[in-house]
């Protein structure tokens, strides 16, 4: 399994066609406490850069973003329970959606770990 990364935070692991959507750990400090996270529903299709999910903080509330055109699959419902997994575990258990990706080679022009890390 690959993982990618957006300028806008976001991390993106690939298998298949299937791609996992969460927030990296930097984000995660930025946002402070995660309250509420909302997804859109499955099968809403989405172009590249529309936002995918809200995810709720004490400080603030942001969109998520999908980075590639894709089709929303399903929602990570322990967020519903316990949001507070974005921050426990951004890059693990707190992923927000699955979706599957119309073009999954475009995920090769999203930012490696190495770029990504460059942009902080």
């Amino acid at each position: 399994m690959t993982t990618r990364y957006t300028e806008t935070h976001e991390w993106v692991n690939l298998e298949g066609d299937t791609a996992t959507i969460g927030i990296t750990h930097h984000a995660a400090e930025e946002l402070g406490d995660v309250v509420f996270v909302e997804a859109k529903e499955a099968g809403t299709e989405l172009a590249a850069g529309e936002a995918v999910a809200v995810v709720e903080s004490v400080k603030a509330a942001s969109d998520i973003y999908t980075p590639l055109q894709a089709t929303v699959l399903s929602f990570n419902e322990k967020l519903s329970d316990d949001p507070s997994l974005i921050n426990s575990a951004p890059e693990g258990e707190g992923w927000i959606v699955k979706v599957k990706l119309a073009s999954p080679e475009e995920f090769d022009r999203l930012l490696s770990a190495e770029q990504y890390q460059q942009k902080l």
